[in-house]
Parts: C-alpha cells; structure tokens; sequence
C-alpha cells in the first residue's frame, strides 16, 4: 500500500545523513584520500596479457580441444617473416642471401624452437641406392642466376612450399618461426616480437628494396597488447578533455566542474588499483574500463550538481541548496549505480574472460562513483565558494523548450505513443538481417603494425587463417598403414579442390616424395607406399637425415599414431569458416574410418564460434539482470506498476539499435553480445530519474499525470540532455580505439544512448499517460496514493 509518507520518511533520513557529512567534511575528505591511496597502491601490478587464448574461458571446449592438439604436437606460436622484393623477382642472389640472413639470425628469437624458409627446406633426391637430404639453397649469393633459377623451380614443385612459404605468383617467400613460450611472464611475447623486428630492421637496412612483413599468431598476440596500450594513451586523455570542456559549459561552475574530476579521476584510480591488488591482467577489451568508468561517474555529480544549481538560483543558500540537492537525488542516484553495476557484472555470463574483467572493473567503478558522489562530492563543495545568476522570472533556452515539449507531448500523447510504437516495431524487426563476423585480423585497425603487415601477408602469400587436423590412425605406428595414408591422401586431395583453402600442408607429401626418392626420382613413384614396412622405413631414414630443429616432431605424434594437417584459408567470414569446417569434417565421416574422425581446430577455428557462445551466455545473463533491475525498481519506486512498465523504454532501445545497426553496417562481432549488457544498466539510468520526480510529483504534490510529467520534465528535463550527451560523447570517444570490438561497442553504446533518450522523451511519458483524461478530478489523487493506477 503507497502511503504519501514514503518520500517523507525517507526525506529525513537523507536530510540527517546530508547534514552529517557536511558536519564531518574534513573528515570525509580525508578518509576518501585514504582510501584512493590505497587503491591507487595496486596499480603498480598491472599489466597487459599478450595471448588471444586470455580471449576464451577454460571451459571453452574450442580452447580445450586446442590445447589437446598442441599437447600431441609442437605448439605453433610463430612469426613470420614475409618477404617481397620491389621489382617482385625472387630469383637474384640478393634475395636468396637476405632469406638465408633471416632465416639464421631468426634463431636469436627468444623461445625460437623452429625456422622454416625456402632455404633451409630440407630438400631429398636420390643418388642410386642412396638418399641424400639437405638445404634447398645453401649460399645463394654465390649461385649463379641459372642455378637459382633450378632452385626456385624445385621450390615449386614443393606442395609443402609452393603457396605457403613460395607464393603462387612466384613473387613473394616467408621465414616461418615457430615458437614455445614457458608462460610465465608476460613479457615473454613483447620480447620475442621485439627481436624479430630489429632482425627485420637490420634486413631492411642491407637490402632497402626488400619490404618485409611481420605476421604470424604471436605477432597478433603482441598486436593485443599494443592496441590497448595505444588505446590507454589516446583516449583516456581524450575523455577527461572532453567531459571537462562539456561540464565548464552545462554546469557553468568552476567549484562544480572541479570537483566532478576529483569524483571520476578518484572512482577511476579505485576501480584500477583494485584491478591490481585482485592480479587482472589487462586486455584490448578491459582497458576501456577507465574511459566508460569517466563517462558513467560524471552522471552521478551532474544531478546532484545541477539540481544544487538551480535551487541556489532559486534563491535558496549553498548549504541549503546542497542538502535538499541530496535529499531529492539520493534514491535515483542509488538505484541507477545499482541498475548500472547489475548491467556490467551480467558480463560474466559470456564466454570471454576480458568482458569478465570490463564488467567488475567498470562495476567497482561505478559504486565507487557512488560513494564518492555523495560523500566526498557534499563535503568538497560545502568548502568552496559557489557563484551563480539569480534565475529569471521566465524560463529561457533549454528549459524554456522543455515546458513547451511537456505540454506538447501530453497534449499529442496519442499521435506519439502510436509513432514511437511504430517506430520501434520496425527498426526491432531488421535485428534478423545483422550477420555476425570475427576476422582477427581486422579487430585491428590500420594504425597498428600486424594489420597492414597481414593484410599484405594475405595477399602476396598465403592465408593466415589457419585450420587445423589430428587425424588418428589405428595405433601407434599406424601412420604407416597404407589403407591409413591413402585415405589421409584423399583427404588432402579433396581439402585442396575447396575454393576457400589456399594451401595445405600433410604428411602424406613427405611420404610420397620419399617413395619417389627410393624409385630413382620416378615421378610414376609419387604415390603412398603400398607396404607399411617399406613406409615406416622410408620415415625412419628420412627422420634420421633431418638436422636439429627440423625434425617432424611438429607433423607426427611421438608414437606414429597420428599426423597433422593443415588448411590456409583465406580471407573469409567467420559463417563461411564454419559453413566449411562442417563440410571438412563431414566429408571425413563419410569417406573415412571412424577412427580418422578429425574435429578441426585451431585459432581461426576458435575465434569462430566466440561470438555464438558469448550471445548465449549474454542471453542468458540479460534474463537475470532484467530480472534483478525490475525488482530493484519495483522495491525502489514502491509501484509493481511503474517497475513493470520501466521495462518497456529501458529495453526497447537496445533492440532498436541493434535493427538501426543492421541497416547501416549489417555486420557485427563480438561486440555483439556485449552492448546489452553494458547499455541495459545505463539507459535505466534516464528513466529511473524521471519516473522518481514523476512519483514525487504523484504522491507529494498531488499532481495529475499531466502536471506530474511536466513537473519530470523541468526538474531533470536539462539533466537527462546533458547527462546523455556525455555518455553520448564518451563512447563515441571509445568509437575511435584502435580495436574493432571496442570501436563497435562504442558505437552501439552511444546510439543507444540517443535512443534511450528519444523514448524517454516519447515512449514513456505517453505510456504514464495511459488512461489520463483531461479534467481528471483533482480527488482522484488520493486514490491513485493508495491503489495505484496499473502504470503505477
């Protein structure tokens, strides 16, 4: 039952609360300054992670196949240099030197445990009974120009060089390095990365018309680091400009605007530090949590602010002024950081630890806003002078359209319930066409080395998406079995016919050359031994033959029980990939023994399935947090009504912002699965500020619902505008990272901000109006106290 002493009741309370922290503002301070200390302690053990596997949970079954398969194989962490000379001509001495340079020189590569080039290929043929193998080109720039030619020409004929470390058109080489990292700092991909870059510095410098290239899984491991890096130095600085230069102008007040930066800069150090003292490592994703945390804190210190303002040009005096400034806006600030922190930590619901940490960063942030807001920020402002104009008699400006909207869109409420329902419906109804996309490649943008150098990678060499197979024999040592190797044959036959693979590396060419090679160089031999003796004899031989660091330890199971395959893609989306790895591992179930039933995997094949996974887990935790935050409202507002109905306007432009998104870019990744949660706890922020003075209107003033709307729209009109337009600014500050995932949420974020505020400004007030009628007697009020009306 809604009694009018709900406010009033609480009202005093506040009021008490208010006055003790003007009392102990000295006090206040200080404990705030302790307290931000100590925070701030624990920046000093953070740092950025380095590997995109920090981008999958350990339940990810993706994941846990992954590492099944590097566990039986060498890890394929790797580097790779692509090389391309200025006239194209791979064949001159110079070329073949400079590929022998790095190819050495790449073994200084901290945790380097492999180096494969065109070079070093371990080239076999037979001399008579003997088989002899060795380095496709040993010092090149000693070779003439026709024995180069011979050289290059072999390389071609190489299945296991020829469009994967020789380019098709002949005018590109790579040096791929494989790598193993202990994993136990995270400095260990920086370095590596670092040296293979000096190398390639070092290569530029004797041969300038050489351009070389960097790619390769760790160089995208390193490109992480740097991007939320770059984004740290960019757009933090940016951010704090920005809302200084918009708070100067909204709230015209130095000791205002003063300490609203003391209250964000204090919540952002808070939420960092204890980012440290808890051990979270950053990421591209997490380090956006300073930047949402100013954009999200400053809303707290401009409502209280700027109704402190206007009560002050009321006439009424500061610490007057102040404490009712607490008194009216201590519920709707409570329960929008409440609503707000529900929003972020829904986060741990997806499948990407890095949203884990945006969500409890962001959501310590936000509380510690809170505290400040209305500890700190009180206590601040009571010891500074505060000047403003006395308000004139007639409102001007903003508030002036303000009251004319409010008696317009009361008056039309009908004609606007029905547009903005309409409105809705249709941008809602074009969700379906939004097609979702996760190229790791372009998560970056141009600004960041590893996206241009593997875009070039893509497009002069081979494809860096790469698709990985363990396919199983019988037992140990059936990799020898013929009926195994045939079927292996086939498959790699058929992997090779798909329009979408650009090349693929198997055993089974080693083994055919090597039947070759023991039948006199016969090309009629090139085909799997037929007698599994003959086959393991020929691996044993050729094993033995191998130098350090390029045995087969990388494409054959310690026990012979297995092989390896892999698939280079290329440039594709991640619904085509998982169209074709459906296909692949069909076309093994129908044409292999089920032991030979290989599941792909791999980075490309992990990354596809992310964002599926995270929209489930994002489904899943929505349902929760709309659950808890209608609770919350029900609770806070005192109407099951009026929590209900929040539902509408705060849900709503989420959905419309995914259909606006499909009309405009139609893709999206996993940003996707991200902006409704971040949104939801936010665009409930407007609506809980003009539903509480709605009610306050309601239940204190005995206003009927048309004057109640007005009164919302003149006593928080101005700051709902100007609280949207800095979150709206703040994220498109976050629009401008140097990651994708970041830029989109940015993007979506902001427009759902402009959409919420749209709605709150047409949905709900018509919503409220429902059943009004114009010469709504005045007595009626008291009923609606008790019973309230079904919006109530």
């Amino acid at each position: 039952m809604l009694e009018k002493m709900d406010f009033g009741k609480m009202d005093k309370t506040v009021l008490r609360y208010a006055d003790f922290i003007i009392k102990w503002r000295w006090i206040v301070i200080l404990l705030t300054l302790g307290l931000v200390g100590f925070a701030a302690s624990g920046a000093s053990n953070l740092g950025f992670s380095s590997n995109y596997r920090a981008f999958f949970s350990e339940e990810n079954p993706e994941l846990t196949a992954f590492e099944s398969f590097q566990n039986t194989y060498t890890k394929n962490d790797n580097i790779m240099y692509v090389i391309q000379p200025a006239d194209k001509d791979l064949t001159k001495a110079e070329v073949a030197e400079a590929v022998e340079k790095i190819t050495k020189e790449a073994w200084q590569i901290p945790y380097a445990i492999r180096v494969d080039s065109v070079t070093n290929f371990q080239h076999s043929w037979a001399e008579g009974d003997d088989l002899t193998v060795d380095d496709l080109i040993r010092d090149g720039a000693n070779l003439s120009s026709g024995a180069l030619d011979d050289k290059w020409s072999t390389a071609k004929g190489e299945p296991l060089l020829y469009g994967n470390l020789l380019a098709e058109d002949m005018q590109a080489t790579g040096v791929n390095v494989t790598l193993q990292y202990p994993e136990k700092e995270i400095h260990e991909v920086p370095a590596a990365a670092a040296k293979a870059r000096a190398i390639a510095d070092e290569v530029r410098a004797e041969y300038p018309d050489l351009k070389i290239a960097l790619t390769g899984v760790s160089m995208l491991n390193n490109a992480f680091a740097e991007a939320g890096m770059q984004d740290a130095a960019s757009l933090m600085p940016l951010m704090y400009l920005i809302l200084i230069i918009v708070m100067i102008f909204t709230l015209r007040s130095f000791t205002g605007t003063i300490s609203t930066v003391f209250v964000i800069g204090f919540a952002v150090v808070t939420a960092m530090g204890w980012a440290g003292h808890v051990g979270i490592l950053l990421t591209p994703i997490s380090i956006t949590a300073p930047t949402i945390i100013l954009t999200l804190a400053i809303a707290d210190s401009v409502h209280i602010l700027i109704s402190m303002l206007n009560s002050m040009r009321d006439g009424m005096m500061k610490l007057d002024a102040l404490r009712d400034s607490i008194r009216v806006n201590f519920l709707p600030v409570s329960i929008t950081s409440v609503t707000t922190i529900v929003g972020f930590l829904s986060l741990n619901s997806l499948d990407t630890p890095p949203f884990h940490d945006l969500g409890n960063i962001t959501a310590v942030g936000i509380a510690a806003a809170w505290l400040y807001s209305l500890t700190f920020l009180p206590a601040f402002v009571s010891l500074l002078p505060v000047k403003v104009k006395a308000k004139t008699t007639e409102p001007k400006g903003l508030a002036k359209w303000l009251e004319s909207y409010a008696r317009w869109v009361t008056a039309k409420r009908r004609t606007v319930l029905t547009v903005s329902t309409i409105a809705a419906v249709v941008m809602i109804a074009l969700i379906p066409k939004i097609e979702i996309n996760d190229q790791w490649v372009e998560y970056f943008d141009w600004s960041i080395p590893f996206r241009a150098d593997a875009e070039f990678g893509m497009n002069e060499l081979t494809g860096v998406y790469l698709i990985e197979y363990s396919v199983e024999a019988a037992g140990p040592g059936g990799i020898s079995d013929p009926v195994y190797l045939q079927n292996l044959s086939n498959f790699t036959d058929w992997l090779r016919t798909q329009p979408e693979v650009e090349h693929v590396f198997s055993y089974t060419d080693i083994i055919k050359k090597l039947n070759k090679n023991m039948h006199g160089d016969d090309d009629g031999w090139y085909k799997v031994p037929d007698d599994r003796a003959l086959a393991a004899q020929y691996l044993l031989l050729y094993e033995l033959s191998l130098p350090y660091g390029l045995d087969l330890n990388d494409r054959v199971d310690i026990d012979k029980s297995a092989t390896r395959i892999t698939a280079s893609l290329g440039n594709m989306t991640t619904k085509e990939t998982r169209v074709f790895l459906d296909r692949s591992e069909g076309w093994l179930r129908d044409n292999t023994p089920k032991y030979m039933h290989a599941i792909s995997t791999g980075p490309t094949v992990m990354f596809s399935y992310i964002s599926e996974r995270n929209i489930k887990g994002m489904l899943k935790g929505n349902a929760v947090a709309i659950v808890i935050i209608s609770i919350i409202m029900m609770v806070a507002l005192r109407s099951f009504g009026i929590g209900l109905l929040s539902l509408i306007p705060n849900g709503v432009p989420i959905l419309m912002t995914f259909g606006l998104w499909a009309v405009v870019f139609g893709n999206i990744g996993m940003a996707a699965a991200s902006v409704s949660a971040v949104a939801l706890g936010i665009v409930v922020d407007d609506s809980v500020h003009f539903l509480t003075k709605y009610l306050r209107a309601r239940r204190e003033k005995g206003l009927d619902k048309a004057e109640a709307i007005h009164y919302a729209f003149s006593t928080v009109g101005i700051a709902l505008i100007v609280t949207t337009v800095i979150l709206t600014l703040g994220f498109l500050v976050m629009a401008l990272s140097t990651f994708q995932i970041n830029e989109q949420l940015g993007l979506m974020t902001a427009a759902t901000m402009v959409v919420a505020l749209i709605m709150d400004f047409t949905l709900l007030p018509t919503l409220l109006m429902v059943g009004h009628k114009d010469k709504e007697e005045k007595g009626s009020q008291n009923e609606d106290d008790t019973v309230p009306h079904p919006a109530e």
